[in-house]
This record gives C-alpha cells, sequence and structure tokens, in this order.
C-alpha cells in the first residue's frame, strides 16, 4: 500500500559519506557521556527496597509520590501494582541512608513501612516488603546484557543465511548504532535505565532490523531487474521505492509510542521514551548507515545473483 509514489529516485548515496560521519559522530557521542556519566541504574540493578501499600480503594500514585517527597525521599518510584488499590513503591540504596528512613546506618523497616502508611494514608495497609540486593541487581544487568549479545547474534546469523554478510555486518553496526544513541541519551540526561527501558532497547533492534530486511531485500531485487545500472542507483531505487512504506510503517507506531510517552505515565515513561529515541533513529539508521556501509563494503550483483548454469546435453548418435 503506497500512499504516494516518488518518481525519481533520490540520491542517498551521493552523501553516503557525509551520513556515516554524522553517524560516526553521534555514536562516539553517546559512547563518552556513557563512559563520562555513566547510567542511572533503577532499583532493579542497584539494589534496595520494594514497599507493595494496599488501599481501600483506588489510589492516586502521584499523591502518594508528592507524599514521600514531601517526608525527604527526592525520587520514590511508585506504580500501580496488579489494580488500583495496589501500590509498589520502591527506595533505592541512596534512599535508605537517610535518617527518615534508617537507624544508625542500618535500614529500619518500621520506619520505612511508617513513611509510606504516612503517605498513604489511614486506609493503607503493608502487603509485602522486599528486599533486592546489589548482587540480584548486578544478576539481573548481566542477564540483559547477554540477551543483547544474543539478538544480535541471531540477526546476523538471519541476515547471513538470508541474504549475504555484508548485509549482516551492516545491519548489525546500524542496529548497534541505534543502541549506543538510546544508552547515551539516558546517560547524557541521567534518565533512569530501569527494566522496562532494557526491554525496549531489545524491541528497538527487532523492530530496526525489519526495515533493514526490507531495503536489503528491494537491493537483491533491483540487482535482478536493474541488470546495467550501478550500485549506487540500485541502492537509491530500494530506499526511494520503499520510502512510502517507511513513512506509513514508522508513522503509525511512533505515534502508538507518543500517546505512550504522554498518557502513559511514570510506568511506562521509561520504556516509551526509549522507544521514540530508538524509532527515530532506527529510521535513520535503517537507511542512511545501513545502506552506506554495504556499498563500502562492496556489495555487488554476483553476491546476490547467482548465474544460471546451462545444462548441456550429450547427444549420442546411433551408426
Amino acid at each position: 500500500m503506497e500512499f504516494f509514489r516518488i518518481k525519481n529516485d533520490i540520491p542517498f548515496m551521493r552523501h553516503a559519506l557525509k551520513f556515516n560521519i554524522f553517524s560516526l559522530l553521534t555514536f562516539l557521542a553517546a559512547i563518552f557521556f556513557l563512559i563520562h556519566s555513566g547510567l542511572n541504574l533503577s532499583v532493579e540493578f542497584t539494589g534496595g527496597v520494594n514497599v507493595v501499600a494496599h488501599y481501600s480503594g483506588p489510589v492516586n500514585v502521584d499523591a502518594v509520590r508528592a507524599k514521600l517527597q514531601e517526608q525527604g525521599i527526592k525520587d520514590p518510584q511508585t506504580q500501580k501494582f496488579g489494580n488500583s488499590q495496589d501500590v509498589l513503591i520502591r527506595f533505592s540504596l541512596k534512599e535508605l541512608e537517610l535518617p527518615s528512613l534508617a537507624t544508625g546506618g542500618k535500614i529500619d523497616t518500621e520506619k520505612l513501612t511508617a513513611n509510606v502508611l504516612q503517605a498513604g494514608g489511614a486506609d493503607a495497609s503493608i502487603q509485602n516488603v522486599e528486599f533486592v540486593g546489589p548482587q540480584i541487581g548486578a544478576e539481573l544487568l548481566n542477564d540483559g546484557l547477554l540477551a543483547l549479545l544474543f539478538v544480535v547474534m541471531f540477526i546476523m546469523a538471519y541476515l547471513a543465511l538470508r541474504f549475504e554478510w555484508k548485509f549482516a555486518v551492516a545491519a548489525i553496526v546500524a542496529n548497534l548504532h541505534d543502541v549506543v544513541i538510546i544508552l547515551g541519551f539516558f546517560a547524557f540526561f541521567h534518565w533512569e535505565f530501569s527494566l522496562p527501558v532494557l526491554a525496549a532497547v531489545l524491541a528497538v533492534l527487532g523492530y530496526s532490523v525489519n526495515e533493514s530486511v526490507v531495503i536489503a531485500d528491494r537491493i537483491r531485487e533491483n540487482f535482478k531487474k536493474m541488470r546495467k545500472a550501478e550500485v549506487e542507483h540500485v541502492i537509491d531505487n530500494a530506499i526511494t521505492s520503499t520510502i512510502s512504506r517507511t513513512i506509513i510503517t514508522h508513522g503509525t507506531t511512533q505515534t502508538m509510542v507518543l500517546f505512550m510517552l504522554i498518557f502513559g505515565g511514570p510506568t511506562l515513561h521509561g520504556f516509551a521514551l526509549a522507544l521514540t529515541i530508538g524509532i527515530c533513529f532506527g529510521i535513520y539508521s535503517s537507511v542512511l548507515v545501513m545502506a552506506p556501509i554495504t556499498k563500502w563494503l562492496g556489495i555487488s550483483r554476483e553476491d546476490l545473483v547467482q548465474p544460471v548454469k546451462k545444462e548441456q546435453k550429450e547427444e549420442t548418435y546411433t551408426l
């Protein structure tokens, strides 16, 4: 389905070097902020305490968060837990060192629950108090990085088998570019990096590779149809002919994610924010990072179109 069709191919490859230089600069900037500032890891990774509070009626999590902040807790994480009457409140290790939550440098469970009850009102009760140690957080972080590694390996294997190894290398470089850019944004603005954000990063990997597959498939088709065309023209035509599909697909997805970002509340904010950044840069990397890299790697018609072998029939004569 196409809302519009561009008759003349847009010369993307004429500016391929500029696109790659811009991508390299943004990639290095993201790496710098990751090294200099680091990620603001959430309680799941650093350790802390999770408290589940129950209310007699629907609860306003924003009001609970505001009252906790009035008690000196700077950044309490509150979200609904299962239903509208239960709230999950997370306290990081730094917050647990506050005088209002600790006694003699140690976590005081009674003070902790008392503060939560005071913030929730007289109709609140504590259902569960769970301690999350730094070791568990480190295991979660390692498991997340391991999942990221496996996703990258399987994407490369898939593209190498379906197309050609040059497409696999180009797609992974482009997708890792998206991941590093997302992490760079979170490091620069010191946004909290939580498990939902990690899930969004993995989702962006799968989402971006879909666009790379579409463009790679069109490049392969063009090599079959445009036999006398140069490589740059083949790639330009492939990108131009898929622009309508790209705008429809990414536009509708981005609209949904923006609604999630605006109206989803604090619970979905980090997840939607990572997806918003990932989708925007995913479009750019699939078109203007992946395609130029395949050109620099020397993709050619011979890599994708196998020559047809003519069978030679032996004729026998009888005397």
